[in-house]
């Protein structure tokens, strides 16, 4: 049985020897890979650019912490898997953080971010928006032809009785409703939305604002609007028609919409039965909801099995074939369903445990920022790597969480990384790639 007093601990005998552990080992740190992230961020430039945009209402001549030291901090923390305030209590003694935000001192404690977060306002979620948008702009080295805008919406649960929660019929439980617009692994939205109102409310004026800024940048790309079929309303469909915007969004079904479809249906339900397996079909139909201003091309995807049908339907107006339009097209944003787990689950973008809502709304644009940061890491560091596709959570326990003894009492800041850490050439690699001065 392990033994705990106050001077060490005692563990079963090893060979015969006594096994003992204490926590005099001096500045040890577990995060010896948060080194990478200052580099990556120097590179995107996306902490100073906050630092500069982000009103600050602080008092310069009072506090101790810069505000892009206070943002590196919490990203830094997000991406290390310290997903709240009262984990910095312990962080900001951390060495290697402390030399990743470039400072020789305490980070800033949880109560100052406690403050500084329930400062947030309309603008400053805004002015986070902006600025990675911006970094889209900065990472396309030649203008791009086409660009996909792919909107999206989960659920949040909430642990408290935090400002605009409501109670969800779907998901059982009382929830936000946030929504995600990404463009590739770029997330240029993150928005926290209560339960109470249209899941797609004002999701046009946000396509609005990123149609008119990106032809700015590209006066040639095309841009392409791929959403789920709680975003196919009437406005948003009839605002791309007037502008140069394609789209291709799913339909609920309906007993209408199924009628319609039947009769080009039916020979292949009739097919379908003299074939084995789950073979898929796809047609198309012209088709309005009542709500609709005018007829649209709708595509049918239909799938026959022992069971019945399945049916999808997707409104576009993109030419092309039903079946490359469907399968390559539209079946392709289950790539943006990892897009919203990763941050979900490995940068917490979930943990809105804020009673205020603007802080809540901040918490998740954190969460952004620092998904920014761990995902431009295959891109400057991880290229034809065996990790170029790795997912967050990979690239933080095989990159970022690596023990070191931290030296600080000399004039180089040195790490001592773990020996026996088994990913050294490709660490090797990457920070040549990052820092080849």
């Amino acid at each position: 049985m392990t033994k705990c007093t106050a001077s060490g601990l005692e563990f079963p005998r090893c060979q015969g020897r006594r096994v003992q552990a204490d926590f005099s080992g001096g500045a040890i740190t577990s995060d010896g890979g948060v080194v990478l992230l200052r580099p990556v961020d120097q590179r995107l430039g996306l902490t100073a650019r906050l630092a500069k945009t982000l009103p600050d209402r602080r008092d310069p001549a009072r506090g101790d912490h810069r505000l892009q030291d206070v943002l590196r901090q919490r990203m830094y923390g997000l991406a290390l898997g310290d997903e709240d305030r009262n984990d910095h209590q312990a962080l900001r003694q951390d060495l290697a953080v402390q030399t990743a935000v470039d400072r020789d001192a305490p980070l800033a404690r949880p109560a100052t971010l406690w403050r500084w977060e329930n400062r947030a306002s309309r603008a400053v979620a805004w002015t986070l928006h902006e600025v990675l948008v911006e970094q889209l702009i900065a990472s396309c080295s030649q203008p791009p032809t086409e660009l996909i805008r792919e909107f999206d919406a989960t659920d949040d649960p909430v642990p408290g009785h935090q400002e605009q929660r409501f109670f969800h019929g779907y998901y059982d439980h009382y929830c936000f409703l946030p929504w995600y617009v990404f463009c590739g692994e770029h997330r240029l939205v993150s928005d926290l939305r209560p339960r109470n109102i249209d899941g797609a409310r004002h999701a046009w004026a946000i396509l609005g604002l990123l149609v008119k800024r990106l032809p700015q940048a590209w006066p040639s790309v095309r841009i392409i609007l791929r959403a789920a079929s709680g975003f196919c309303r009437w406005r948003m469909l009839q605002w791309c028609d007037r502008h140069p915007v394609g789209y291709l969004i799913g339909v609920a079904q309906n007993r209408r919409l199924n009628a319609l479809a039947q009769p080009r249906l039916a020979h292949a339900a009739h097919r379908s039965q003299l074939s084995h397996g789950k073979p898929r079909f796809f047609s198309e139909v012209s088709y309005a909801a009542a709500t609709w201003d005018r007829s649209r091309r709708v595509l049918i995807q239909a799938e026959y099995g022992p069971k019945g049908s399945n049916r999808r339907y997707g409104v576009t107006n993109l030419p092309g074939k039903p079946q490359v339009l469907y399968r390559a097209r539209y079946c392709a944003r289950g790539d943006m369903e990892t897009r919203i787990k990763e941050p979900q689950l490995a940068l917490f973008a979930d943990r809105t445990s804020c009673h205020a809502w603007w802080p809540n709304q901040f918490r998740l644009r954190l969460s952004s920022g620092a998904y920014r940061l761990v995902t431009a890491l295959p891109r400057l560091g991880l290229g034809g790597t065996a990790w170029a596709t790795a997912d967050v959570g990979t690239r933080r326990l095989k990159l970022l969480k690596i023990g070191a003894v931290v030296l600080r009492n000399t004039r180089p800041i040195r790490l001592l990384l773990a020996s026996h850490y088994p990913y050294q050439d490709l660490f090797l690699a990457i920070i040549a790639r990052l820092c080849p001065d």
